[in-house]
């Protein structure tokens, strides 16, 4: 063998050592990532998780909004990256406790049962106004001693929370002044839970967005007012009963 052969055939062999490399490191930091984005949502593969839909509080029928339909296919592409598997339900055919799946809620609590019964439960400190009648505080958020207003297309906000229960699977909250705060929480959480899961790891969060000029903009434009994790989870303090 000459040396020319011989340097050639170190040069492929060197190559298909450094590409195997390469492919095995590539390999390796994909499953990592994929090992972590599945804890955070708490979706190891081929699990199930559950997707609950509100209705459309503006309309009379069982309909869903356009945009918490949105919210949904974000949400499912989430899971599918996840290798898992969703189920949809109405709000008011989740009948059953939370934990056992990963649990995906969208809608505020005048259009959704279930987010009313997981914010009692879990979010005491997060008072929502339904009240239908037009007003400032109309769908207003009081959570601890602030009150955060809408101003509809201009100035929305929206919770996305994390609840861990424990060892149990986690339930995500997208509880929105309106159907597309909704989608815009979704798509918060799809671009940023990698540094959500740094910041966070597999614990409680509840965090407050601000969707700005959605009339224009739609829900691409969030920004964080605050990580209102604390208030939020802290029951509010009970106002002593007058003496008779």
């Amino acid at each position: 063998m000459t040396d020319d052969v011989r340097n050639i055939a170190l040069g492929v062999i060197a190559a298909g050592i450094s590409a195997s490399l390469g492919w095995m490191a590539r390999t390796y930091l994909w499953k990592r990532r994929l090992r972590r984005r599945q804890a955070f949502f708490g979706l190891p593969g081929h699990s199930e998780s559950l997707l609950v839909v509100n209705r459309d509080a503006g309309s009379p029928d069982l309909a869903v909004h356009r945009y918490d339909v949105f919210a949904l296919l974000e949400l499912s592409a989430l899971i599918k990256d996840c290798g898992a598997h969703a189920d949809v339900v109405t709000q008011d055919m989740a009948r059953q406790g939370f934990g056992e799946r990963t649990e995906f809620c969208v809608g505020g609590p005048d259009s959704n049962r279930r987010m009313q019964a997981h914010m009692g439960a879990m979010l005491p400190g997060v008072q929502v106004n339904t009240d239908r009648e037009a007003g400032p505080d109309r769908l207003a958020f009081t959570i601890g001693t602030e009150r955060y207003r809408m101003e509809a297309g201009v100035t929305e906000y929206v919770l996305l929370a994390r609840i861990a229960a424990g060892r149990s699977r986690p339930v995500f909250l997208f509880c929105g002044q309106r159907a597309i705060t909704n989608q815009a929480a979704t798509r918060y959480l799809a671009r940023h839970h990698e540094q959500l899961a740094r910041k966070h790891g597999t614990g409680t969060f509840v965090l407050l967005l601000k969707v700005v000029n959605s009339q224009a903009y739609g829900p691409d434009v969030v920004e964080l007012v605050a990580d209102v994790t604390r208030a939020a989870t802290t029951p509010p303090a009970r106002t002593p009963a007058s003496p008779s």
